[in-house]
Parts: C-alpha cells; structure tokens; sequence
C-alpha cells in the first residue's frame, strides 16, 4: 500500500472550489490543491446533464485521507459530491516528505 494519495472532487463555481481549497489546506487536510476548470457529462435525476465544474486535484498522505473525506463532505455543496482516491505510487522524495509534513496535524 502507498502512503500517499491524490483525491480528486469537483464544484460548480470558482468560488466554491477556492473556498473549499483553502478549508482543506487550512485544516491540514491536503498539502496541495490544484483547481482546473473542466466540462462534466454525467446523468443526474434521469437527465443528462452539461455542466461547467471545477476539478479540484488534493495531494495528502493515507494517514490524512478519512480526514479528507469527512472535511468535503461536511464543506460541500454538491448533495453527493465526487470523492475519488488514487494512490500515487512514487514521486520526489522531496515533495512526498513535504506532503507528509503538511499532512500532519
């Protein structure tokens, strides 16, 4: 098993992303968070839906990852938002020492 992960959510404004961004730093929740604005299909209340989102991209180690989710949960707006962990498998020391760092409460 890795010891770090990057968690991937979305919303539906700029603002809530740099909102929710900052929580997640500030409660020593992530290390880094990346936001890049994306175009989301999906079916939502048997519709298809268009939608602009913006992605939020969450580095943090294993260790801070329930943490993490209980955070977006409790900070969302989405009333089912996407939480998705895809463990990162290698990287800069450097940087992966630093996530741990900044992970640590």
């Amino acid at each position: 098993m890795t010891d770090y992960v990057q968690v991937v959510t979305t919303t539906d404004s700029e603002e809530a992303a740099a909102t929710l961004a900052r929580s997640i730093v500030a409660a020593r929740r992530g290390a880094c968070v990346q936001v890049v604005p994306i175009r989301s299909f999906y079916r939502w209340e048997s519709a298809v839906q268009d939608d602009p989102e913006w992605q939020l991209q969450i580095k943090t180690s294993v260790g801070a990852l329930d943490g993490l989710i209980e955070h977006i949960k409790a900070n969302h707006t989405y009333d089912v938002p996407e939480i998705i962990a895809t463990p990162i498998v290698g990287g800069h020391d450097a940087y992966l020492s630093w996530v741990d760092d900044e992970t640590r409460a």
